[in-house]
């Protein structure tokens, strides 16, 4: 008998190719059986279609001492008429979050809101669905590509500064996160720090690995260090807990379906859990994601 052939695993930035792909999500979800399959390989990092199964998943959190911010799935919107649309339907959210534990959160990326069209107001637009948050809630700003940093970090300086509770997401891989993480701070914006979910080009980011993990622990102390808010967005247990004895009052970050058992053993311990719980139709693109970050290169 001959040797097994080969397994290929494809790279993180093949998957990370396949995840903004409309072609091979069309061919997954119109293969026969490929929609299921699918939709059930998904479903530990979804909570479900509705607003109400984000709630529920939020409240069954919060029985373990954890807290959640709910997103709306949906990316990359440039029609004014659908931006309108996707605001309308966190506006909804925003006063569902009054039936939801205390201290739930939102979570949006402005690319969903239409921050790529070029006469979109996105800053009025953040505005409008931070003004509708229920107290003790707040707006966490996904990162993005790192040509939209300028703008999405316009946009949440602004509404912070025009007294909106909003957070900044910032890369530990952009090469630039360290003078916008100082900006931040200085503009009293709390900050989830991650290593980046994005291929990048080589001169703007830190090559995926050690490098990014030492720019995510220099960023980590420095931002402290300005007693800026924080939260530690990662995964990478032995480099969070490192963090979390070094720097009092840290709080950490995870998503929901991977390694829950890691966010209750920290809440239990004492240290704030936030867990990221999306729900809506468009799951696809955002499962392919999840895999294609579990890739180490």
């Amino acid at each position: 008998m001959g040797d097994d052939p080969p397994v290929i695993k494809p790279s993180r930035r093949v998957l990370f190719a396949l995840a903004t792909s409309e072609r091979f999500e069309r061919t997954v979800r119109g293969t026969p059986g490929g929609e299921h399959a699918a939709a059930r390989w998904a479903s530990r990092y979804v909570a479900g279609p509705t607003i109400d199964d984000a709630l529920a998943a939020a409240r069954d959190l919060a029985g373990h001492g954890i807290g959640s911010s709910i997103d709306c799935f949906g990316e990359s919107v440039t029609d004014p008429a659908e931006a309108d649309a996707v605001v309308a339907a966190y506006l909804e959210l925003a006063r569902a979050l009054e039936r939801a534990p205390d201290g739930t959160y939102l979570s949006v990326d402005l690319s969903h809101l239409g921050i790529d069209h070029p006469d979109n107001e996105i800053t009025g637009r953040l505005q409008t669905i931070a003004e509708a948050l229920p107290a003790g809630s707040a707006i966490q700003v996904g990162a993005e590509q790192t040509d939209r940093t300028d703008r999405i970090l316009g946009a949440v300086t602004e509404v912070r500064r025009n007294g909106g509770h909003v957070w900044a997401t910032l890369q530990a891989n952009l090469r630039r996160s360290e003078a916008d993480g100082r900006a931040l701070a200085e503009a009293g914006v709390p900050i989830r720090l991650v290593k980046g979910a994005y291929v990048e080009d080589p001169a703007s980011a830190y090559p995926w690995g050690e490098p990014v993990d030492l720019a995510f622990v220099r960023l980590a102390y420095e931002l402290h260090g300005t007693g800026a808010t924080i939260s530690l967005a990662t995964h990478d247990a032995p480099l969070r807990e490192a963090l979390i004895r070094a720097l009092p009052g840290v709080a950490v970050e995870t998503l929901m379906g991977v390694r829950p058992e890691d966010g209750r053993a920290l809440a239990a311990a004492g240290t704030p859990v936030r867990v990221y719980v999306p729900y809506g139709e468009n799951w696809f693109r955002y499962a392919m994601r999840r895999l294609a970050e579990s890739r180490g290169k």
